[in-house]
């Protein structure tokens, strides 16, 4: 009787060892599948122009400015999309009233000076 509580012992051990094997398996190929799915699927990026992202960001400079007329850093960043939407006139307008808030960056005053010379230029 000893023999055959083993001998069921170790079927039993061997059973619970199969199914977790397969169940161990099965769910790393699942896994893999639906990683392979979700590479292989393609994405629906919208892509946005440059020029639309300097738009929002510029619209994202004014509406702080318009709660903050004094925010330097909403300046400074308007300031730079302008420039870089090619819009130096408006550049100046915010770079002057950085000037006026800071007399003391001479940086502001540079950038300022720099400006006013490319658009005199033009």
């Amino acid at each position: 009787m000893d023999a055959y509580q083993n001998t069921s012992r170790q079927r039993f051990q061997q059973i619970v060892t199969w199914v977790s094997i397969v169940a161990f398996f099965g769910s790393t190929a699942y896994g893999a599948i639906g990683a392979i799915n979700q590479a292989v699927k393609p994405t629906n990026n919208t892509v946005v122009s440059p020029e639309s992202q300097l738009q929002a960001q510029a619209q994202g400079y004014d509406v702080v400015l318009q709660r903050e007329p004094n925010n330097q850093a909403a300046l400074e960043g308007l300031a730079l999309t302008q420039l870089q939407m090619n819009n130096p006139n408006a550049a100046i307008a915010s770079l002057e009233k950085l000037v006026q808030l800071h007399p003391d960056r001479q940086d502001y005053q540079n950038v300022l000076a720099q400006v006013k010379q490319q658009v005199n230029q033009k």
